[in-house]
């Protein structure tokens, strides 16, 4: 039976099909284009397809979602007999998927509770999962959302991309960093502050920066018990080292993910990104 509260997030939250199965998670998708051809987010494309045309230098774009899309949705949920809905968005400074999310939710036949995650991938996954786990535990449907945002606002994201030049180009970071990092020929460290992707620090090579990610990786979890992600793209090898490692030296990890990331995030970092998000667990 599904719980009274459905969650429902986007193809960017990267969740393993296991647990979208299990918590009963709708996804609608974001768009990739690729010269000129549009696909739906992990349904037509997937990394693989992103990578090979980045290094083709071809054409590749994102869009957000229709907001019919999200009523779509909104309406399923309402008809299997949910009396409200979380919807649970990459980053409103990302992408304008929480602005299409909002106007579907207008027009909902039951409540809808939009939530900007204020980040992407597992740092959205894990707050869409904290909803779904609060809504099946008997949370109506503003207890779920707030579990949801607390989640959201504990969650730190960092990253590391072999160049900036992926990012400047969707201008998801500023011009200034991209040039100052090209000049100096480093390795970007990123996260996601405030809702944006911004420079963390800089680094001449890419082990130090890995073995810089890490640390933040480290300071982030402390002592507390964590869910911990490390995520990549055409990195599967130094992804599932640095989480063999970070297994070692993160004893309170409730569990911990190994997860590749789709088209958009792809489209927009280019090959190489090897990532980590910490989240705590409630």
């Amino acid at each position: 039976m599904s719980p009274p509260v459905a969650v429902v997030t986007d193809s960017t939250a990267y969740l393993m099909a296991a647990d979208i199965e299990r918590w009963g998670i709708s996804v609608v998708p974001l768009h990739v284009m690729i010269g000129g051809r549009q696909f739906d987010d992990g349904d037509q494309v997937d990394a693989g397809d992103i990578a090979q045309a980045l290094r083709a230098r071809a054409p590749v774009t994102t869009s957000r979602p229709a907001p019919q899309r999200f009523t779509e949705e909104y309406e399923k949920a309402a008809v299997a007999g949910a009396t409200g809905v979380i919807s649970v968005h990459l980053s409103s400074q990302i992408s304008g998927t929480v602005e299409a999310a909002t106007i579907a939710a207008k027009e909902a036949p039951i409540p809808v509770e939009v939530i900007d995650s204020r980040s992407i991938a597992m740092g959205l996954g894990f707050p869409a999962l904290a909803a779904a786990r609060a809504a099946e535990q008997g949370a109506d449907l503003a207890e779920a959302a707030a579990m949801a945002r607390q989640c959201a606002a504990a969650t730190r994201s960092y990253f590391y991309v072999d160049t900036l030049e992926h990012l400047r180009r969707g201008g998801r970071i500023g011009v200034i960093a991209n040039l100052f990092g090209s000049a100096l020929a480093i390795k970007p460290l990123l996260h996601i502050g405030d809702g944006a992707i911004s420079l963390l620090e800089k680094v001449r090579t890419s082990s130090r920066a890995i073995a810089r990610l890490e640390e933040l990786a480290l300071l982030a979890a402390g002592d507390d018990a964590v869910n911990v992600a490390v995520c990549h793209l055409s990195a599967a090898p130094r992804a599932e080292a640095l989480a063999a490692r970070l297994a070692d030296r993160i004893p309170n990890a409730v569990r911990l993910l190994t997860v590749e990331v789709g088209p958009v995030v792809s489209a927009h970092t280019g090959p190489g990104l090897l990532g980590v998000t910490i989240s705590p667990t409630f």
